[in-house]
């Protein structure tokens, strides 16, 4: 999570320029940056990738990575070896780290762009996710909010009470 009191929040469109850059609006990039400018860029889903801060992304994955370690060195993974090397190969490919330059100017890496699905000169949504920052595809973004928009108000109850 950002290392922030505030929820991230807001709703942004953004052209991405022809070198697969984009602008970060700074209320959601400054709460990821406040420790310096190092990000993790996370796959999502095809059509989403997200921006986490990277002390605080380090930290969630360190520890779940360090219960996968103790129970492959007690054998208790043994009968599961085809998710193990799931989780290998999508820990080897989900994530990367970036860096947020100067006014929250962030460069796509490669192999996220064609996971994103935006080609230069393209239209980016930016979106603040609560604890990260997410940047999607414009359809891909409508057809997830098509599924979730009726289900905010049971959503914010649960969450709220």
């Amino acid at each position: 999570m950002a290392k922030t009191d505030q929820l991230l929040q807001g709703e942004f469109r953004r052209l991405m320029d022809d070198r697969y850059r984009l602008s970060i609006p700074s209320n959601l990039a400054d709460p990821l940056t406040t420790t310096g400018p190092d990000c993790i860029a996370v796959k999502e889903r095809p059509g989403a990738i997200s921006l986490w801060s990277a002390g605080s992304w380090e930290t969630r994955l360190d520890a779940g990575l360090q219960v996968v370690r103790e129970k492959i060195q007690a054998g208790r993974l043994e009968g599961k070896i085809d998710q193990v090397q799931q989780l290998g190969r999508l820990l080897s490919t989900r994530q990367r780290h970036v860096q947020l330059g100067g006014r929250g100017r962030l460069l796509i890496p490669e192999g996220f762009r064609e996971f994103l699905g935006v080609e230069p000169g393209g239209e980016v949504i930016v979106i603040g996710a609560a604890v990260c920052v997410e940047l999607w595809k414009p359809t891909a973004w409508l057809d997830c909010l098509q599924v979730q928009i009726p289900q905010f108000r049971e959503l914010f109850d649960d969450l709220s009470g």
